[in-house]
């Protein structure tokens, strides 16, 4: 139960002395030979905020749960005739199969995987480094694969067409397909489970970290509930910014006087310069927005148009348009509805697709439909990581957009080491292009922001 608390506290559950003491109380009070009773116990004396109880119902299976998976052995359900099949077909397979023998074996007898097993390819693995929750996905798959249980499902269906092929009947296949499909589910849920106690033990044994700054808190890393919690923090963002730009603008009417704006306003004063007139050096920016809304930077690009017209007073004109395989205007969306309502609208009819992303289509049908956006007095901002999936970046209309703009800028998540790498043509709009902004948080989102808004 200490275990179980300290791990909730380290996944970032407030747990204090007294709520730990409760639970304890709890538990004395009602025992614990219900499961159900004792789930419940914990469970309201631990958790006080809805946004919690997600991370009470990963955890609680991990530290009170069983490790072994209900698997049934199998010949025991079939038929001696069905039995004897059966070996015929898997020594029929077993040439070709070869390391998978034992699995094999071990998956027709329902045996569950000995601790030993887990513990050995958990080290194999590298789960002795493993140290949060969200590595649970990545060191199951490591296992699975070292285990070979990916490979279970081809070895089932090979294995019903060995049988088909020895005449036993569409039911018995159907019934002995079940029992072993079961029996791998079994073994894959066993896997799933060691690996999340694992990752929770070590959690356990850690001391809690100073929860992290919302607002610095990578894109990559937002869980559900820190995006909601973004997106109410957006407006006091945007609040913010707001209050900075009003100020830069009453610094700016103090600045160096402009003797033919004064002489002609003090006209009424039969030219006795009784008000004084000030040459003005902010100038609200005119902007054109180009988002990629793919997998990847679907976060950055809602954030990103939600702060620009959360502060639309401080810009004289935004045009925006997102991609992911094709370019579309979106202008017309956030003339007609709130900023959030508009955002929202504009992901679910902009859903993205597995690896689609083309720039370079999108930047040709932007230069035939919308170049007439951009004047001298313009300034453009991409949104996205440059990755176009190995087609045309298309730098030729990139350099136009440069050459038509007053500035063009790109806003980035990835570092520049990544620059090239793969599919990435990063390397080659950077050098084409006024400046890159890094923006991997809501932080730096708003920083690179207001420094366009200071820049006019």
């Amino acid at each position: 139960m200490v275990d179980f608390i300290r791990a909730l506290r380290v996944a970032g559950v407030r747990i204090s002395l007294a709520e730990s003491m409760d639970a304890m109380k709890g538990v004395e009070s009602l025992g614990i030979n219900d499961r159900d009773v004792f789930r419940a116990a914990m469970k309201t004396t631990l958790v006080k905020d809805s946004k919690d109880q997600a991370k009470f119902e990963e955890f609680f299976p991990l530290f009170f749960g069983s490790a072994t998976p209900p698997m049934q052995n199998i010949p025991d359900n079939l038929t001696k005739e069905e039995r004897e099949m059966l070996q015929k077909a898997l020594q029929a397979l077993m040439g070709q199969l070869g390391a998978l023998r034992d699995l094999m074996r071990q998956l027709i007898r329902g045996q569950p995987f000995s601790q030993d097993q887990l513990d050995q390819q958990g080290q194999q693995a590298g789960m002795q480094q493993g140290s949060s929750m969200y590595q649970r996905p990545w060191f199951e798959r490591r296992m699975q694969r070292q285990m070979n249980l990916q490979q279970l499902q081809q070895m089932i269906d090979e294995l019903m067409e060995q049988l088909e092929q020895m005449g036993m009947s569409a039911e018995a296949r159907q019934e002995l397909r079940d029992m072993l499909e079961q029996n791998a589910q079994g073994l894959n849920d066993q896997v799933s489970q060691y690996v999340g106690a694992s990752l929770a033990e070590r959690m356990a044994s850690q001391e809690p970290q100073p929860k992290e700054d919302l607002l610095d808190v990578p894109f990559t890393r937002l869980s559900d509930s820190e995006v909601e919690a973004i997106r109410d923090e957006i407006r006091r963002l945007a609040a913010k910014l707001r209050s900075r730009a009003a100020l830069r603008q009453r610094r700016a009417k103090t600045g160096q006087l402009d003797p033919r704006k004064t002489l002609r306003s003090n006209m009424r004063y039969e030219g006795v310069p009784l008000e004084l007139e000030f040459r003005t050096k902010h100038v609200k920016p005119s902007l054109v927005l180009i988002c990629d809304v793919s997998t990847s930077m679907r976060y950055c690009a809602e954030f990103l148009l939600t702060l620009i017209y959360e502060l639309q007073d401080q810009v004289a004109r935004t045009n925006s348009f997102v991609f992911i395989s094709d370019i579309t205007d979106i202008s017309m969306i956030f003339k007609e509805m709130q900023p959030q309502d508009a955002v929202e609208h504009v992901l679910v009819n902009n859903r993205p697709g597995y690896y689609n992303t083309d720039l370079g289509s999108s930047l040709n049908t932007f230069r035939q439909d919308h170049m007439g956006c951009i004047t001298s007095k313009t300034t453009v901002i991409v949104l996205g990581d440059g990755r176009n999936n190995y087609n045309n970046p298309r730098l030729d209309i990139m350099q136009e957009i440069m050459r038509k703009s007053r500035r063009l800028l790109w806003f980035n998540p990835e570092s520049p080491s990544q620059w090239g790498e793969g599919d990435s043509d990063m390397h080659l709009y950077a050098p084409i292009s006024h400046g890159v902004y890094r923006v991997t948080n809501l932080r730096e989102l708003a920083a690179a922001v207001d420094k366009i808004l200071t820049d006019g």
